[in-house]
């Protein structure tokens, strides 16, 4: 039987990516020189095991150019070459071509041009003749160099095959090493009418005579290293059993047992946890069914427990099934220091990221959302906000400027923060801009805060020259819309000549969301509990008209914009005097607005569902959700209310 070794192929790619994301880290640690001798290793392993699933799947390309990307970092961790910034440069390049080598094996196409001359820059710089193949590279004695004997135990899991894994790769890996010579086990053999072909019944008894260090004949076993026992000890040395205690043999140098375990994509406890809560669920439900069926006005307190327990553990799986689709923020964070490097080598600035809180977890659809807003705010960080390093040092500042990437949690939220110790922004020269483009009146006085907040609107840039990298007035557009996408909220937080920070607040899960409950007149609406500032009932005196902006409210001398949903959505309300109502005062791009309803319900979770996916788009709404009674409420998008309030249409939403 013949194993289809394509239903593996998306697990490869996904591992291929994950190798490849820990290569380019731990080459710009290695360029800064914040790493020590195992950031090569782990390098090389990554390196190797890529190599080894590409020769698996047929991917020649991949596997040549590994092979002798393999071969450099080979003699870099045995320090035969030097490491030095060009070198870790071209290394950071050919991350760049493996990744497009990979992306086209994905796709099927053909490989990137590029890659057989950064294939050759590889040979050069490892000191080989160009096209040097895998054979060129058996690890013979040579240069006078001592030749050591080492005896190996190579025991396979059976499910070995299973996961798409050769045994006879780690022997090939293994002969490029040196002298070897192999004895197969046969003893797990089963009779020829219980021989499964997906089942490896083999092992192996190996003497291999190197010059080659423990670690390079460890690497050999990179690949399948969770799925076999290995002992590797120099010839002589009675050889340790293959099954033992983990603990002992993982302290054992030369050694490495390591048992596979059972997982998926989602941790197994995670998993069980939930099946506990759905038993516990099971049983609750089941009392209240049994009450029910005898109930009687004395079974009233019973019926209530069973409720009651119910309700608790629905709440509490609730937050498990949560928490399965929670991630890392680190999955995001982790592109960046490449991102900063390339940015600022372009610039010719000299930055260091530095990023804390990455293990904060985020809903998944979070996460991968957020990424594009992370991405321009990084990159302006690098170009609009640290200064070139002569200026800097003008200013009285180190020449290295600092980029700070933050993520931690606070009130049931998700703040994520980009940070730099640059030149700050220009705040008069913001203004001026605005007032150019028609964007504010001169006359208008606006906080600080209000102003810094124009860099949100489309196409707003105050660089004077367009570059690859800036200047087109794009950047900021999308970090607004891409968070307010997600019912989030940023803030920008400036001192000039000190630097500048982004502030994101973002809910942890889109699914399901704390809103506030309000009235307009038969309908309920939710508004996300994120935006609320405060809410109040305002005397006759604090709302007026006033020519040009429409109808305000003062607020502790500040007049925010007041706008009546009942007007916006077009339904008849109980209140239309202000002062008899309730006005809910809401954050929008940097300042505020004030929403006049008529009754406040209570703050409430619900769960979102897509309005566009169930009806179509919708003006001011930005999803709907099922309320206890049954019926329906639209949950309220403050930027979409806000350009409603300028006149744009909204179809009538009490048809």
């Amino acid at each position: 039987m013949q194993i289809d070794l394509n239903q593996f192929r998306d697990t490869f790619f996904q591992e291929a990516a994950e190798h490849l994301e820990t290569m380019e880290s731990a080459l710009l640690a290695l360029q800064t020189g914040r790493a020590d001798s195992e950031t090569l290793h782990a390098i090389f392993r990554c390196a190797h095991s890529t190599k080894a699933g590409a020769g698996t799947f047929g991917f020649e390309e991949m596997a040549r150019f590994t092979h002798v990307l393999e071969s450099l970092l080979d003699r870099l961790r045995n320090s035969e070459i030097p490491v030095t910034g060009p070198l870790v440069e071209l290394l950071l390049h050919s991350v760049d071509v493996l990744r497009a080598l990979v992306d086209a094996a994905a796709r099927g196409d053909a490989p990137p041009p590029v890659w057989e001359e950064v294939l050759e820059e590889l040979d050069r710089a490892r000191g080989a003749q160009p096209g040097c193949g895998p054979a060129a590279t058996n690890a013979e004695p040579q240069n006078g160099a001592a030749s050591g004997v080492w005896d190996i135990r190579f025991e396979p899991a059976p499910e070995l095959f299973r996961v798409s894994l050769d045994p006879f790769l780690v022997l090939r890996d293994l002969a490029e090493l040196g002298k070897l010579t192999a004895k197969a086990d046969l003893s797990r053999l089963p009779a020829l009418e219980a021989l499964d072909t997906e089942t490896c019944y083999l092992s192996w008894r190996l003497r291999l005579e190197t010059t080659a260090g423990l670690d390079q004949i460890r690497d050999a076993f990179a690949f399948c290293e969770d799925v076999a026992t290995v002992s590797i000890e120099p010839a002589g040395v009675p050889e340790a059993p293959a099954v033992q205690d983990e603990t002992k043999a993982a302290s054992q140098p030369g050694l490495r047992t390591t048992v596979r375990e059972g997982s998926m994509r989602v941790a197994t406890d995670k998993v069980d946890r939930l099946i506990d809560l759905v038993g516990e669920l099971v049983i609750a439900q089941s009392m209240a069914a049994e009450i029910m069926n005898g109930f009687t006005p004395e079974c009233l307190p019973r019926l209530q427990e069973a409720m009651s327990e119910m309700e608790r553990h629905t709440r509490e799986l609730q937050d498990r099934a949560m928490r399965i689709r929670m991630l890392p923020v680190g999955s995001v964070f982790s592109r960046f220091p490449r991102l900063v490097h390339d940015t600022a080598k372009a610039l010719g600035k000299q930055v260091a990221l530095e990023i804390s809180g990455e293990e904060t977890e985020l809903d998944k659809s979070v996460v991968e959302r957020i990424a594009d807003p992370l991405t321009h705010l990084v990159r302006n960080a690098v170009d609009h906000g640290i200064e070139m390093p002569a200026d800097r040092e003008r200013a009285g500042k180190p020449a290295e400027g600092t980029v700070r990437l933050r993520a931690y949690h606070q009130g049931g939220k998700v703040i994520i923060e980009v940070a730099e110790d640059g030149r700050g922004l220009d705040t008069e020269r913001i203004r001026a801009k605005g007032i150019e483009r028609g964007l504010i009146p001169a006359d208008d006085a606006l906080s600080d805060e209000q102003i810094h907040a124009l860099i949100f609107h489309p196409g707003f840039s105050t660089a004077e020259q367009v570059s690859d990298l800036s200047g087109r007035g794009v950047g900021m557009d999308v970090v607004k819309k891409g968070v307010d996408a997600l019912n989030g909220a940023v803030r920008i937080k400036t001192a000039r000549g000190q630097g500048t920070t982004i502030r994101i607040k973002l809910p942890l899960t889109l699914a399901i969301l704390d809103g506030l409950l309000l009235r307009l007149g038969e309908q309920t609406y939710v508004l996300p509990l994120v935006s609320i500032v405060e809410s109040i009932r305002p005397r006759p005196e604090q709302v007026r008209d006033v020519a040009g902006l429409g109808e305000v409210v003062t607020v502790r001398k500040q007049s925010l914009p007041l706008l009546r949903l009942g007007r916006l959505f077009h339904i008849p309300t109980e209140v239309t005097d202000p002062s008899r109502g309730l006005v809910v005062i809401v954050e929008h791009e940097g300042g505020q607005l004030a929403l006049l309803v008529d009754e406040l319900l209570g703050q409430q979770q619900v769960v979102v569902k897509s309005l566009e996916t169930n009806y179509r788009k919708v003006e001011g709404i930005t999803g709907a959700t099922v309320l206890g009674d049954g019926r329906a409420a639209l949950i309220l998008d403050i930027a979409g209310l806000a350009a409603l309030s300028r006149g744009e249409p909204l179809s009538n939403l009490a048809a």
